[in-house]
C-alpha cells in the first residue's frame, strides 16, 4: 500500500518540476469539474445564509460564519483560475439578504440541527466532489487546488463535527450485529 505522505510529496515534486514547462491545456473534465464546483460552492453558500438568517445559538453561528468563510475563499481562488484558464463562470443565485430569526414563522423556520445536518451533508458532497476531480486531473497545478480544498473540508468537518456530538444533533444509523454475534 502506498504511503500517502509519499504521494503528495510525488506531487509537489511534479509541480515544481513542471514549473518551467508549458501547461498544457485543461481537458473537458478538469473544466467540468470547476465549473461544477463553483456552482456547488455559490449554492451552499445560499443555503448557510439561511441558516445565519434561521438560527438563534451563537455556536451555530459562529460555524455558519467559518463555513461561509471558507466556501467564499475556494470559490474566489477557483473563479480566479477559471478565469485565466479561459472556463466561464457559472450564473448562480444572488445572495440572500439579512434578516431576523423572529420574522420567520415557526413551520419554516430550520431548527439548528437541520443546518448543521444540512450543512454536515454539504460537506460530505464537496469533499466527494473534491476527490472526483482530483482524480480526474492530468495537470498537477489543477490536483494540488482539489487537494488543498479536501484538507480544508476535512479540518472544517472535525470542527464540524465536535459541534454536532456536543449538542446530540448528529444522525447515526442503526448499529449492525452480525448473525452469531455475542448479544443477539
Amino acid at each position: 500500500m502506498g504511503n500517502p505522505f509519499e504521494a503528495v510529496w510525488n506531487t509537489m515534486k511534479l509541480a515544481i518540476d513542471n514549473i518551467n514547462e508549458p501547461k498544457s491545456p485543461m481537458h473537458i473534465i478538469e473544466a467540468g469539474d470547476c465549473w461544477k464546483y463553483v456552482t456547488m460552492m455559490e449554492e451552499y453558500i445560499r443555503y448557510e445564509e439561511i441558516g445565519l438568517n434561521t438560527t438563534t445559538d451563537d455556536e451555530v453561528t459562529e460555524m455558519l460564519t467559518d463555513v461561509v468563510k471558507l466556501c467564499e475563499s475556494q470559490v474566489k481562488k477557483l473563479s480566479e483560475f477559471m478565469k485565466q484558464e479561459g472556463i466561464p463562470l457559472p450564473d448562480v443565485s444572488s445572495a440572500k439578504p439579512n434578516s431576523s430569526s423572529k420574522d420567520i414563522p415557526l413551520g419554516v423556520k430550520l431548527t439548528d440541527s437541520e443546518i448543521t445536518n444540512g450543512v454536515a451533508f454539504k460537506l460530505v458532497a464537496c469533499m466527494e466532489a473534491c476527490a472526483k476531480a482530483q482524480a480526474d486531473c492530468m495537470r498537477s497545478d489543477v490536483g494540488l487546488i482539489w487537494l488543498g480544498f479536501y484538507s480544508d473540508w476535512v479540518t472544517f468537518g472535525t470542527t464540524l463535527k465536535t459541534l454536532m456530538r456536543k449538542r446530540g444533533w448528529v444522525k447515526v444509523p442503526p448499529y449492525y450485529y452480525p448473525p452469531g454475534s455475542p448479544g443477539n
